[in-house]
């Protein structure tokens, strides 16, 4: 048992204005990167976790999360991931990172659909991703720009 050293009350709390957990529906949306966590698979592979908050636009707030394989035993299957990692770096405008956190804070918009699984109610997976025409390219920190006012 722990103290939470506060009591709450229902009426205290907010409720969930976003649609709970039910999927989005299919189509493109702009979307943020929230975080991106390298994870190990049950194969013994790698991916990355990515949390992408949707901006719109339709369903601003609602949470998606994308699973890209960058390592696996099954070369077609990290050939997928690798695919689809080189295809969220171009949308968000990276020419390279060697950290999943240089993806965070980046904008795109990605193409989500509806899948449903054996034993698990229908869930969104993301399964394409271009550019937001009005956003600036991320910057991976390595590169320092010159302020156009000091370019010569």
């Amino acid at each position: 048992m722990a103290n939470l050293n506060e009591v709450f009350t229902l009426d205290s709390l907010p409720t969930n204005s976003t649609g709970g957990f039910d999927p989005i529906p299919m189509g493109w949306y702009t979307a943020s990167v929230m975080d991106a966590v390298l994870k190990d698979s049950k194969s013994g592979g790698q991916y990355i976790n990515v949390r992408y908050d949707i901006l719109g636009p339709t369903n601003a707030g609602r949470v998606v999360f994308g699973m890209i394989t960058i390592r696996n035993a099954n070369v077609k299957a990290e050939e997928i991931g690798r695919i689809q990692l080189g295809d969220l770096m171009r949308a968000i405008g990276l020419a390279k990172i060697g950290d999943t956190d240089e993806l965070i804070g980046g904008k795109c918009q990605i193409k989500v659909e509806i899948q449903e699984s054996e034993g698990y109610g229908a869930q969104n997976r993301v399964v394409g991703f271009k550019a937001v025409s009005n956003a600036a390219p991320k910057s991976s920190g390595s590169e320092t720009a010159a302020p156009p006012w000091k370019k010569k």
